[in-house]
C-alpha cells in the first residue's frame, strides 16, 4: 500500500449506505473487504481491496473497474456452481448458518456499545457540575 495514505480509510458512512444504514452488516463488509486486501482472492482483488480500505477509491467505483469486476466474477463462479448444485434444504440451512453468525454479530455489537455507553456515563467529565459545589 501507498505509505502516503496508509493512514486513511474507508469511510464508514459508504459503508453504512451500501448497507443500508446496517452498523453489523457495515462491518461484516469491512472485514470482508480487509480479508480480500490480504490477498485472499489474489492480487487483482488485493489491490482493489487495498484501495477501497484505504479510502483511495469508493467501493461502488471499483465495482465498475472491469479487471476487478471480471476477477470478482471469476472468484464467485465455484460459489454460485456449488449453490446451484444444493438442494433447497441445504440451501435453508446454509441461509439459517448465515443468519445465526449475523444475530451473534449483533448481540456482540449491541454489547459493545453497551459497554461503551456505561464507560462513558461512569466516567466523571470536567465540566459535569458533580461533585463541585458554591458551598
Amino acid at each position: 500500500m501507498d505509505s502516503r495514505n496508509s493512514h486513511k480509510q474507508v469511510d464508514d458512512s459508504e459503508l453504512l449506505e451500501m448497507t443500508q444504514q446496517d452498523p453489523v452488516q457495515a462491518k461484516i463488509l469491512r472485514q470482508s473487504l480487509e480479508h480480500l486486501a490480504s490477498g485472499l482472492a489474489g492480487d487483482t482483488l488485493k489491490e482493489m481491496a487495498q484501495e477501497v480500505v484505504s479510502g483511495r477509491m469508493a467501493l461502488r467505483d471499483a465495482a465498475n473497474v472491469s479487471a476487478y469486476a471480471e476477477q470478482a466474477v471469476e472468484q464467485s463462479a465455484p460459489l454460485a456452481e456449488k449453490w446451484a448444485s444444493m438442494s433447497d434444504s441445504e440451501r435453508e440451512a446454509l441461509a439459517a448458518e448465515g443468519e445465526r453468525r449475523l444475530e451473534d454479530e449483533r448481540r456482540q455489537f449491541d454489547d459493545e456499545r453497551r459497554a461503551e455507553s456505561e464507560n462513558r456515563s461512569g466516567a466523571k467529565s470536567r465540566h459535569d457540575g458533580r461533585g463541585w459545589s458554591l458551598y
